[in-house]
């Protein structure tokens, strides 16, 4: 990785690259620390302290602390990724979306974008009023000033800032996707999460120091985060190789094909998608019990149960299976073999060729989706049944460092992916 990096920073282009991503993070983070109008930071923060192991401190994470001080960022990507579920689901229930997606091309996709926009600002709002309503509502603690608590113009202020602040980070998403390096979105949750990191070393240090938390249990902590890391590593390179022969043709006297080649199926073919999706539906109920007012009980404890475990499960295993048909057709790709004179020795090209590949993308998709699901699932498990206050935010720990480091990965690749095109002399030697 480190050796990537040096190499890129050679390439002028590529450092521009770099230096305009590190520039819009810059910004993303600055405007994490500008509060909206009218709201006591102080008296919501320390609320949000005391509720840093339930869903809040989740939404806190991927906010990168913007949502527990009521930043203009505070929603930051969240509208995004629900529009993007909503819509992608849409592509699959109505026709016209689909056709919009595959067929027309560049163009379809652009209209896709657009569309997406829209929703994530429709949402932004709905989030935004209910951020705003939470805050009014919640009577124990006083957020917004008392002579400014029933006024309509505050909360227009307030709901249009969170709004427009999601669309700000939408935008900045794409400028790092268009003009920076890696998808916008992910590198900008990956600043929200590693900003994090520093306080809770912190934090772990001082329950340390108070007794609440023993030393060797802390070691324990960060090996199991180092191997969890190696594993992430590993699964993530690690793919299913599908042998693949090229019948020869003669064309006028030269002779073409006959080659021996494969087709590679990655086993986490959709990367850390469905733990961001999964992590944003799972915490629906408890958000809307928020919203309503009880933050006790459940709603409290919903992020270190075990039904939410279970769903946590699910969603995983659906997000996985869901984004590898989006990103893989074997019907598609039969047919391409079919074109090209390909074939899979064993099976006749055509459907029998698409039937193994679907059978062979369902069983890598499972097992990509329980190691997903196991490395999400266990901190939460430990959180639940520890029942210690110093070890119940392990269950916002194991989804952050599969997000962090399934983004760094993806983004070393996105940089291999520049040098190689500019066959850069010494790459990876």
């Amino acid at each position: 990785m480190l050796q990537t990096l040096r190499n890129a920073w050679k390439v002028e282009e590529l450092r521009r690259k770099i230096l305009f991503t590190l520039f819009i993070v810059l910004l993303y983070r600055i405007g994490n620390a500008v509060p909206v109008p009218y709201v006591d930071v102080a008296n919501l923060t320390a609320y949000m302290t005391s509720m840093q192991n339930t869903f809040f401190g989740l939404m806190d994470v991927m906010s990168g602390g913007a949502f527990s001080n009521a930043t203009i960022f505070a929603l930051s990507i969240q509208p995004y990724i629900n529009a993007s579920i909503i819509i992608q689901l849409l592509c699959i229930a109505i026709p016209a979306l689909e056709r919009l997606s595959k067929d027309e091309g560049e163009e379809g996709r652009k209209k896709i974008a657009s569309i997406t926009r829209y929703a994530t600002v429709a949402i932004g709002l709905l989030q935004g009023f209910g951020y705003y309503m939470l805050m009014k509502n919640n009577g124990s603690f006083n957020i917004i000033r008392a002579d400014a608590i029933n006024s309509v113009w505050a909360a227009i202020v307030i709901i249009l800032t969170f709004t427009s602040g999601s669309a700000l980070v939408m935008w900045l998403g794409e400028q790092i996707t268009e003009h920076g390096i890696g998808n916008g979105i992910s590198i900008i949750l990956f600043a929200s999460i590693i900003s994090r990191f520093p306080n809770a070393i912190a934090q772990t240090f001082t329950y340390i120091k108070a007794g609440t938390l023993p030393w060797w249990v802390a070691v324990l902590m960060y090996l199991g985060a180092l191997l969890m890391i190696i594993l992430i590593v590993y699964v993530n390179d690690a793919e299913r190789r599908i042998p693949v022969q090229y019948a020869k043709r003669v064309v006028g006297r030269k002779m073409y094909g006959g080659q021996s080649t494969h087709l590679p199926m990655k086993v986490n073919m959709s990367g850390v998608m469905p733990i961001i999706f999964a992590s944003t539906i799972g915490t629906l109920p408890a958000t809307i019990g928020a919203f309503a007012g009880k933050t006790d009980g459940w709603t409290a404890n919903w992020n270190n149960s075990l039904v939410y475990a279970f769903v946590y499960l699910l969603l995983i295993i659906f997000f996985a299976y869901f984004y590898s048909t989006i990103q893989f057709n074997p019907i598609e790709v039969a047919n391409n073999l079919k074109k090209n004179g390909g074939y899979i020795p064993g099976f006749r090209p055509g459907k029998p060729t698409s039937e193994f590949i679907q059978k062979v993308l369902n069983k890598i998709t499972l097992f990509g989706a329980l190691y997903l699901a196991i490395i999400a699932i266990v901190p939460i498990l430990i959180a639940h049944f520890s029942k210690s206050a110093a070890l119940t935010g392990l269950s916002i720990g194991g989804t952050s460092i599969i997000i962090v480091v399934g983004v760094a990965l993806e983004t070393v690749r996105a940089l291999e992916a520049q040098l190689l095109m500019r066959n850069y002399k010494g790459f990876l030697s």
